[in-house]
């Protein structure tokens, strides 16, 4: 019974020690590097961006008028959703909810107003993070070029 009692141990602390290897997702790292991407991405293009406390980054190309949405709000827009290599991921017009997306949306779409029109740049921990969505990896920093319609 002794030696079950210790291969049960020594079981369990090789699958804690598996559990806390040095390749295990860090997201204030990750943020980091998002950051840094960003950036030179905006040095790249000659752009000036603001940010938020959370990463976001965002361009106010055209300011509208009438208002902003808020979580609440069910959103008219249109965007084109692109990597920072420019591969393109989604392009439309439509209307939702705006509780019911990425984070990134949350915190861009209230930055503009009705028939306003910018570019978010969103980190991938206010978008997929460390998952893959669709032909998005995993880790990817997002581009939207918004215009919002209505709310």
């Amino acid at each position: 019974m002794k030696m079950y009692h210790l291969l049960l141990l020594i079981f369990s602390v090789s699958l804690l020690a598996t559990s806390c290897s040095k390749d295990e997702f860090d997201p204030t790292k990750q943020l980091e590097k998002d950051l840094a991407q960003i950036n030179q991405y905006l040095t790249d293009k000659g752009l000036s961006a603001k940010s938020t406390a959370s990463g976001l980054h965002y361009i106010i190309e055209t300011e509208g008028t009438g208002g902003h949405p808020d979580l609440s709000s069910t959103v008219d827009v249109e965007y084109k959703g692109y990597l920072l290599d420019g591969s393109v991921f989604d392009a439309r017009r439509t209307t939702f909810p705006l509780s019911n997306v990425i984070e990134g949306w949350q915190e861009g779409i209230p930055l503009f107003q009705k028939g306003g029109k910018g570019k978010l740049l969103i980190p991938s921990g206010l978008g997929y993070g460390n998952r893959a969505a669709g032909t998005i990896p995993a880790n990817s920093v997002l581009v939207f070029d918004i215009e919002l319609f209505d709310f």
